[in-house]
């Protein structure tokens, strides 16, 4: 019979039981920043009064002149009595309520700070070992649950006002749509500490290592100023960081690689004017004013169209300056953004497969790309946005090297013998002799501009899918990860004896669906996913990564 363990009082017992290393994962409730209520709605009341403070400010000079200089006072003074508040002021001014009004303004002030308060005193959170959980509300109450076991992913986000003050967001990413819970928002130091207690809870650590922490110190309204300024520059978030293991993307690659991605669209916005305005204008109008209705509709189709690529070009740049990915001992860590940063932390055993890509132009710089498929909480609702893109974009562009080694990070558990990176085969072949299945020559009409290069391979850790000749691109799908595997067959692939095979995966930008296989090495392929997917789920502990299965 074993003896039960003491139980030690406080949160320092609760604290060392659940594996926390900050005051605020010991299991018991606390509250976010004072200044959350003011960036959650409060900025927006303080726009609109700077709004009527400013339609009124030609007023409240005048008021002003008349209360404390009335001899400074000029006939030759007018003021706009058309708007709405000016009126309205004047009515007060006209029957004598300047003292009730304003009386009745520091009522409703005094009401706002205490809606603002009584919001920030009803929001809590509190992080234990199985849960990070907040409640909310003050009439209509509500209480969000997020499993450490399902976490997809830790992302701390800085908003550039919240950021020169020391504030940060955190969000967890559930396993599912709508699961995601936000801490908004915390201390940055804070943060920082309670990103870390979550990955480390969510890994399987049960006991917190005794490490000595240096009394934490206030800083002033002035040295924070100072540290999120010089953070703009310097960048933040790495401490924890070897700064030889960081994968960085230099300024000049990035611009190059969106210049070219710009210079596309702009050549895609130049065919489509052509085709759709000028010519038809060329073509149909007559007389002398038919060049200049061809230049006057050429320029407002064109503007428009040369404003949105330069849209697209900056959002991407502006979401891709400095771009760093590096590991941690709870995962990849993908951080990015100029005056608004985003840190995402992906735990080990959350990416569902990864692809590594090369458009054509890239080819001469040596440039390729990564992306992967992973679940989320909003992941399934904004597929097809750019919030989405964005996160599924782990390496906007880097050189061989670089793409070798985000992979080996995304995908630590890959066998050391595995070839599952070998380029000659994957990435650039095929080469003589070819490991992968390859579709057959009879399906020419269905892939004729890749045939040959299309094709499938298993390997006891993931199934491989080569595609594209002109935009090469490989994705890898780890067989753990594997949901389930299809294979179909329409009326007109029948009559070929071609099927289609596809690895069930969360949904994402890597497509796990390859057609025109033949329909033996089809089956044969599913098999082999099939029964490596069971083996590979049954060893699988990427999961509760720091913990020892038994």
């Amino acid at each position: 019979m074993t003896t039960p363990e003491p139980r030690a009082h406080g949160r320092v017992a609760q604290l060392l039981l659940d594996g926390g290393s900050s005051n605020l994962a010991d299991g018991e409730w606390h509250r976010l920043h004072p200044l959350t209520p003011l960036f959650k709605g409060g900025l927006v009341f303080i726009i609109v009064l700077g709004i009527v403070f400013a339609n009124l400010r030609d007023r409240l000079i005048y008021l002003a002149v008349r209360l404390f200089a009335p001899h400074e006072m000029s006939s030759e003074i007018e003021i706009d009595s058309d708007d709405p508040i000016t009126r309205a002021l004047d009515w007060v001014i006209g029957n004598n309520l300047i003292i009730l009004v304003l009386v009745g303004l520091i009522v409703l002030v005094a009401i706002v700070i205490v809606c603002y308060w009584l919001v920030w005193r009803f929001q809590q959170f509190r992080i234990t070992d199985e849960n990070v959980e907040v409640k909310k509300g003050i009439i209509f109450r509500s209480q969000r649950r997020a499993p450490l076991d399902r976490v997809q992913g830790v992302n701390l986000t800085r908003p550039f006002p919240a950021r020169l003050i020391g504030m940060a967001k955190l969000t967890l990413e559930g396993a599912g749509t709508g699961a995601d819970v936000a801490l908004e928002y915390l201390a940055t130091n804070r943060a920082e500490q309670v990103r870390a207690d979550i990955l480390r809870l969510a890994s399987g650590v049960r006991q917190a290592k005794a490490e000595a922490r240096a009394p934490e110190q206030q800083a002033s309204v002035g040295d924070t100023l100072s540290q999120g300024v010089t953070n703009i520059i310097d960048g933040v978030d790495n401490d924890d960081v070897v700064p030889e293991t960081v994968v960085r993307i230099p300024l000049g690659r990035l611009i190059g690689s969106q210049a070219i991605t710009g210079l596309l669209w702009l050549m895609f916005f130049f065919v489509m004017i052509v085709a759709f305005v000028i010519v038809p204008v060329a073509i149909f109008e007559d007389g002398t004013d038919k060049w200049i209705i061809l230049l006057v509709t050429a320029l407002s189709t064109g503007i428009p169209m040369v404003i949105a690529a330069v849209a697209i070009v900056w959002s991407a740049l502006s979401k891709g300056f400095r771009y760093s990915i590096a590991p941690t001992p709870d995962g990849v860590r993908v951080s990015s953004g100029l005056l608004t940063t985003v840190t995402r932390t992906i735990p080990p055993g959350r990416v569902h497969a990864v692809e590594v890509s090369q458009n054509l132009l890239w080819r001469p710089f040596g440039w390729w790309s990564v992306r992967i498929n992973r679940m989320g909480g909003q992941q399934a609702s904004q597929q097809n946005s750019s919030q989405a893109a964005t996160a599924a974009m782990i390496l906007p562009v880097g050189t061989r090297a670089d793409a070798e080694r985000v992979v080996s990070l995304l995908l630590p558990a890959a066998p050391t013998g595995d070839q599952l990176f070998v380029w000659e085969h994957g990435v650039l072949g095929p080469q003589s002799p070819d490991p992968f299945t390859v579709i057959p020559k009879r399906s020419f009409i269905w892939h004729w501009l890749q045939r040959g290069r299309l094709g499938v391979r298993v390997t006891s850790f993931a199934m491989l899918v080569r595609r594209g000749r002109l935009g090469r691109r490989l994705a890898v799908f780890p067989l753990a990860r594997i949901q389930g595997v299809s294979v179909n067959q329409g009326f007109i692939a029948r009559t070929q004896r071609l099927a289609h095979l596809r690895a069930h995966t969360v949904p994402g930008p890597v497509s796990g669906g390859v057609s025109a296989l033949d329909m033996h090495d089809a089956q044969r392929l599913a098999d082999l996913v099939g029964r490596g997917a069971l083996a590979a789920a049954e060893n699988d502990h990427t999961h509760r990564w720091a913990s020892t299965p038994s």
